[in-house]
């Protein structure tokens, strides 16, 4: 499969997770895990951010409220997902949505202060080329920011390849933390966030075994990793 047919299947999954209502409960899923990470960047008022694979945008959103004399500009691959976070988003003017992959982010370089991608690195087409452009769009001492709950080091959750309808990267932290060296990155580091949302007595669905085992995946914790873009020398 070419990389431009990998995106098209990539966008056209996305789409149909908009149309049947799971962009809505990302920010219920996620915001656990999310929340300890948005404290570790110490943000400014006055900085830019980027949202890297934003969904309906509600991080998007949350992000904007944190930087009022900044902006943020929110970009994913689906553009059903880009239309439902501009619906949901009228309130906030420092705020931009626009379609867009990791490897071709649609702005010019050295802007952001920060860029975030949560949940989405291990479907991108070219994870090393994402990275690659994530580094272009910040400016110099930016830091880059990915938080995954897929990721090798963290067994609980190597059942979920057969459940995706898309091709997926499912690397271990040293894996992501060398991607982001090759990028440019400097200050690499990684990290498990632990989930501490309460979990069912019985679980019922298809990700998990039983609630054992989900009470097992939250307590390893999601991966984050991030780097700093270095100033020149």
């Amino acid at each position: 499969m070419t990389e431009s047919n990998a995106n098209e299947t990539l966008r056209h999954e996305f789409n149909l997770w908009a149309e049947d209502g799971r962009a809505e409960g990302m920010e219920r899923d996620h915001l656990p895990i999310t929340l300890p990470v948005l404290e570790k960047m110490r943000l400014a008022p006055e900085d830019n951010l980027l949202d890297v694979g934003c969904g309906a945008g509600w991080l998007s959103r949350r992000l904007a409220s944190l930087v009022p004399q900044g902006r943020v500009v929110g970009i994913d691959v689906s553009d059903e997902m880009i239309r439902r976070a501009r619906r949901a988003s009228p309130d906030h003017e420092n705020l931009l949505f626009a379609v867009g992959e990791a490897a071709e982010i649609p702005w010019d370089a050295n802007f952001f202060s920060h860029a975030i991608s949560v949940e989405s690195s291990y479907y991108w087409t070219d994870p090393a080329a994402g990275l690659r452009d994530i580094f272009r769009v910040l400016r110099e001492d930016g830091a880059a920011w990915l938080l995954i709950n897929y990721y090798r080091d963290n067994p609980h959750c190597h059942q979920w390849t057969r459940h995706y309808a898309v091709p997926t990267h499912l690397l271990s932290a040293g894996e992501w933390s060398e991607l982001f060296r090759d990028a440019g990155f400097r200050d690499v580091s990684h990290e498990r966030i632990p989930d501490p949302s309460p979990s069912p007595e019985v679980y019922t669905g298809r990700w998990f075994h039983d609630a054992a085992q989900l009470r097992a995946f939250k307590s390893a914790g999601a991966l984050l990793v991030r780097g700093h873009k270095p100033a020149s020398e």
